[in-house]
């Protein structure tokens, strides 16, 4: 079967130049389902019989430094690099991760046996300018048009060579709206424990994959269900069952669906702010606490879930910024609403959360509410959303002020030095407790009339 498609102009060079030097180039990865499925196609990589050597002779500029025979070409508009790959087989993979020996291979063929899914091991041949003969030696194209996630031969022979080709099984699927082929999801079942292996690193990039994608209260889901949950996120799999169904409370699930149920009902799509949404009430498996009467209290849960944020964080190597942005929107989403407290108390807020986090924990919120079974809206919330902006207008620290250390000593004609930090004091506090516009020439006129 053939396809007519207009890739880049780069990459028709690419298929032209290793032609005409004799070697043989296919078009393989994702972006060869993409076109099948006539989706925006990025990140278009490559096979080739041209060993890493042979390569750098056609492209003198292109870099190479690994042992996996992927040779990178900077892309002409600054996009993700184009990566060609000299074919290869794989050989023994002891640690689940690695495979302990990469050889050339002779062929296409080769090549695409060793490739996780069969939707990922199909290749295209160009034929002539915008037009390619489609490869597929495992029927890639007919499950990509039925949805379908299927390993390429046995699943757990390759589940064991990299286990996580499980948790890419659960993305694509999240990312794609597909199923995973029972005899695949069984071997994930199976194999599940394999995932232990795999660094924190690795397991953390395809958890947000998961979150960032179209689907991902599903995606957790199928990690749930396939045994992937227990060995990556425990503290949350153990959420499942706790309940929470109380007189006069509005909760209606367990707090593990009620996780989920959230960060589908999650604004935001940002991953870290899915995933702090995900785990937000880990915290309530420790604090439960079930009266006689039938009412559950949940008291502090978000401290003991803040604490358990960090150890996730730690665990799954997060950067500085991604653990403290997870830490703040756990440990502060249990904020009030109520629109008889101070701007004082909305100021704490505001600190606590941090400016850039407030749309992400207000999004968090909702997904909360709604994950619940509450209403979509509340007036209280409306309410305070406005507090907040009113609130922001306000300075929160003296260099926020529309004066500084020179209009000081240049009204009050003194030298720098400690009393120029008294003024600003002085004038802070006033536009704080007193309601002084910080507005320049408001503060300048009541900077005339205080002493420090």
């Amino acid at each position: 079967m053939t396809l007519k498609l207009t890739p880049p102009q780069q990459v028709e060079e690419i298929l032209t130049n290793f032609s005409q030097a004799g070697y043989e180039i296919f078009i393989v990865g994702g972006v060869v389902r993409d076109a099948i499925l006539g989706k925006s196609l990025y990140d278009w990589d490559f096979t080739t019989s041209a060993t890493p050597e042979e390569i750098l002779k056609l492209y003198p500029d292109a870099f190479y430094d690994n042992k996996f025979g992927t040779v990178g070409i900077e892309d002409s508009q600054k996009g993700r690099p184009y990566e060609i790959t000299t074919y290869r087989t794989e050989h023994g993979y002891s640690d689940s991760r690695h495979p302990d020996e990469v050889k050339w291979g002779k062929s296409l063929e080769e090549d695409l046996a060793r490739r996780d899914f069969t939707i990922n091991a199909m290749a295209l041949k160009q034929i002539r300018p915008g037009e390619f003969e489609i490869i597929d030696p495992y029927h890639g194209e007919q499950d990509a048009q039925n949805k379908v996630i299927r390993s390429v031969g046995n699943p757990t022979a390759r589940f064991s060579e990299d286990a996580l080709r499980m948790m890419r099984a659960v993305r694509i699927a999240a990312q794609l709206g597909f199923a995973i082929e029972e005899q695949t999801l069984e071997a994930i079942r199976i194999n599940a424990p394999l995932i232990s292996k795999v660094s924190g690193e690795r397991v953390r990039d395809e958890l947000l994959k998961i979150m960032a994608s179209e689907s991902p209260a599903d995606g957790y889901l199928l990690l749930h269900n396939c045994g992937l949950g227990e060995e990556i996120l425990p503290e949350m799999e153990k959420t499942f069952g706790v309940q929470q169904q109380s007189p006069g409370r509005h909760h209606i699930y367990d707090v593990g669906t009620h996780s989920v149920e959230s960060v589908r009902n999650c604004q935001s799509p940002d991953p870290i702010t899915r995933l702090a949404t995900l785990i937000h009430d880990v915290g309530k498996v420790r604090t439960q606490k079930v009266f006689p009467d039938g009412k559950i209290t949940f008291y502090n849960h978000e401290m003991e879930s803040a604490k358990i944020a960090t150890k996730i964080a730690e665990r799954l190597r997060f950067s500085n910024a991604q653990t403290d942005k997870f830490f703040r929107l756990v440990r502060w989403h249990q904020f009030t609403v109520d629109e008889r407290q101070t701007d004082s108390a909305v100021r704490r807020f505001i600190h606590n959360v941090s400016k850039d986090n407030i749309l992400d924990m207000l999004s968090l919120r909702v997904g909360d509410r709604l994950g619940g079974g509450a209403r979509e809206t509340s007036w209280r919330l409306e309410r305070f959303k406005q507090r907040l902006v009113d609130v922001q207008k306000q300075p929160f620290s003296v260099t926020d002020l529309k004066i500084n250390g020179r209009d000081i000593m240049e009204v009050k004609q003194v030298p720098t030095g400690p009393q120029v930090g008294k003024y600003l004091a002085a004038l802070f506090k006033e536009v704080v407790d007193k309601g002084v516009p910080n507005e320049k020439e408001a503060l300048l006129e009541r900077l005339k009339q205080i002493s420090a």
